[in-house]
């Protein structure tokens, strides 16, 4: 069986807590896209790591984890997070794969980024670290790939300077390289889980352009990363927070007012741990937005919804969703790919009556209070997608399984 995971967001939904939830019962775990500007937060028994490239099915020991063919790899930063998994007592050896197909980041890449994003009249805001220019350079056809560190040919059109950083890791990298599409054939009967970076929102083509990450993020990239056709995908999970967040520039619909609601988003900001784990920067908050979620849900062919946060809710007497946008006095309940609209919608708010209990000790969702179940009810009919899962807590432990995603 073959399950996708997905952020049906603008990425940080909580997709590394919820793959490794999963990977206990998968055999493989294939990370499809993007490169270290991801950053996935895995917390098990109080101890805290922070993953960027390595699939976080990396932290059970007979698991096989997989980078896969739309990745942007570099290799300074794959090595020193092997090497921080090694030094808390996580063996990597033989256990991470990396497909042929990959691309590298190369360092001058990485300031090129810097260059061009401050060049911009409008920045993106991007993290640096030098994955939009290693796509670019893929899409002009003159990237360097894992499988092209064997081909001496390719290898004499590099500078001195780029050979220099390759070769304390050119052998490691070639002994880690499978034929990834080959590799899974020989394991159709495995249990399988692709987890994809940032969110649906942020995906260069479904996504609020210009303001995107350069991979592909969707559900459909997994087919593409994963080196397997669409059809061999059995389901596809989208990860979504219990409001909603943004790092960088670009729209975002639901945003607290900054004025009106500064305190709510401090609140919200602090409770929930809203910092990027890759550049430490705060994260913009807003209601949940559902025009863009159910959007999310219809463009990826979500099968089930993965709630995460809704503990960060707790104390609240009331909570408000986006159901619709105002947009110049127009009520707009599909989500626009005009950026200039996005940036002119006024948020149709929704309100709920809050639970003011702590949902942590509840062990299964019928445990929940009354109002919080009314308010995931009402998400999935909004969505027209089950939510099968909700996360109260950043510990494994703290998931709430309602249908395993492994039934088919």
């Amino acid at each position: 069986m073959k399950i996708v995971v997905i952020g049906a967001q603008w990425g940080d939904e909580g997709k590394g807590k919820i793959v490794d939830y999963l990977a206990n019962e998968a055999q493989i775990i294939v990370r499809y896209a993007g490169g270290a500007n991801a950053g996935h937060t895995i917390v098990i028994g109080g101890e805290q790591y922070a993953l960027h490239l390595i699939p976080s099915g990396i932290f059970y020991p007979d698991k096989i984890a997989i980078l896969g063919a739309g990745m942007v790899i570099d290799p300074k930063a794959l090595f020193d997070e092997i090497k921080m998994l090694e030094d808390r007592g996580i063996e990597t050896k033989g256990r991470v794969l990396i497909s042929d197909r990959a691309h590298i980041v190369l360092p001058k890449y990485i300031q090129i980024d810097k260059e061009r994003d401050a060049a911009r009249k409008k920045p993106i805001g991007t993290t640096g670290r030098g994955i939009g220019i290693t796509y670019s350079m893929k899409c002009d056809r003159d990237g360097i790939r894992i499988a092209d560190l064997a081909w001496k040919e390719k290898m004499d059109e590099l500078d001195q300077a780029d050979l220099d950083f390759l070769a304390p890791y050119t052998d490691k990298l070639l002994e880690m390289s499978v034929d990834l599409g080959t590799y899974l054939m020989h394991r159709k009967n495995t249990q399988v889980l692709f987890e994809g970076a940032q969110g649906t929102l942020l995906d260069l083509d479904l996504g609020t352009y210009p303001y995107v990450s350069s991979g592909m993020s969707c559900a459909a990239g997994a087919a593409v990363g994963g080196c397997i056709g669409p059809r061999a995908i059995d389901k596809v999970l989208g990860v979504f927070k219990a409001y909603s967040t943004r790092v960088g520039n670009g729209p975002l619909p639901s945003e607290f007012d900054p004025t009106a609601e500064d305190e709510l988003c401090r609140f919200v900001r602090e409770t929930g741990r809203e910092y990027g784990v890759t550049t430490g920067r705060p994260r913009r908050c807003g209601y949940l937005d559902l025009v863009s979620l159910r959007y999310a849900c219809l463009s990826n062919s979500i099968d089930s919804l993965v709630m995460t946060h809704l503990d960060v809710y707790d104390t609240f007497e009331e909570i408000k969703a986006c159901v619709a946008y105002n947009i110049n006095g127009k009520i707009v309940e599909t989500f626009p790919a005009s950026v200039e609209d996005l940036n002119n919608a006024k948020p149709v708010l929704r309100t709920f009556p809050g639970w003011k209990k702590s949902l942590a000790d509840a062990l299964t969702y019928e445990e929940f209070p009354v109002a919080a179940m009314e308010y995931v009810e009402f998400i999935a009919r909004y969505c027209e997608t089950p939510v099968d899962i909700v996360s109260v807590g950043y510990d494994r432990k703290a998931t709430i399984i309602r249908k395993s995603p492994w039934v088919l």
